[in-house]
């Protein structure tokens, strides 16, 4: 099973080719994510997440810092800079992790 780290790196790594596939794949079937004050609920509005909100944009993302928050828990502070509105974002990416898998992951700045 993989560690808390290590799914984190995942996640980036797969967000970073823009790989949708790999990074529902991460994700607990009854997931959530909160992006932009909206909620997504389970696989398939992950997936549309992905396809659309979450690919708006061309950016690259520098991990800033990473605070572990126990067993099943981690924050990673990130920053973005690509070609939407200001250019450069930091933002915090909250994930809560079980069996192995992404359950919870709520962005905000």
């Amino acid at each position: 099973m993989p560690t808390a780290a290590q799914l984190v790196d995942q996640y980036f790594e797969a967000a970073s080719t823009h790989d949708a596939e790999a990074i529902v794949n991460l994700f607990t079937a009854d997931a959530f994510v909160v992006d932009e004050g909206k909620t997504r609920r389970g696989s398939a509005e992950i997936r549309d997440w992905q396809d659309h909100s979450a690919s708006e944009y061309d950016y690259t993302t520098t991990v800033l810092a990473r605070v572990p928050t126990g067993d099943s828990a981690c924050s990673v502070t990130v920053r973005l800079a690509g070609n939407f509105p200001g250019g450069t974002a930091d933002l915090n990416f909250a994930f809560e992790l079980a069996d192995g898998l992404i359950s919870g992951l709520t962005i905000a700045p």
